[in-house]
């Protein structure tokens, strides 16, 4: 995959919209879904759809309640790989 830089993005996006995105895209030799794609990130979050490696920014609440439902997600693995241990080896004391 390409890495763009802001710049680019910003000027195919204000070329999508005079051209079309279709037009757009292939004048520019991207995919057309790319374009489209920075449209939507560009009437979604604005002046801020473009910062950083190209991703929109999060706020801190949001980093955090993602990062915590990671971190129960890891737990409720590991919880998950010690119950079936506990199983395991209940059933070799039975023997």
């Amino acid at each position: 995959m390409r890495d763009y830089d802001d710049d680019f993005k910003e000027e195919a996006i204000k070329l999508s919209y005079e051209l079309g995105p279709t037009k757009a895209s292939r004048q520019l030799g991207i995919p057309s879904t790319t374009l489209r794609t920075w449209r939507d990130k560009l009437n979604k979050h604005g002046d801020q759809a473009f910062v950083g490696s190209g991703h929109p920014r999060i706020d801190p609440k949001t980093a955090d309640i993602a990062a915590l439902e990671k971190k129960i997600k890891e737990l409720e693995s590991a919880n998950d790989i010690l119950k079936k241990a506990l199983g395991f080896f209940a059933e070799s004391q039975k023997r």
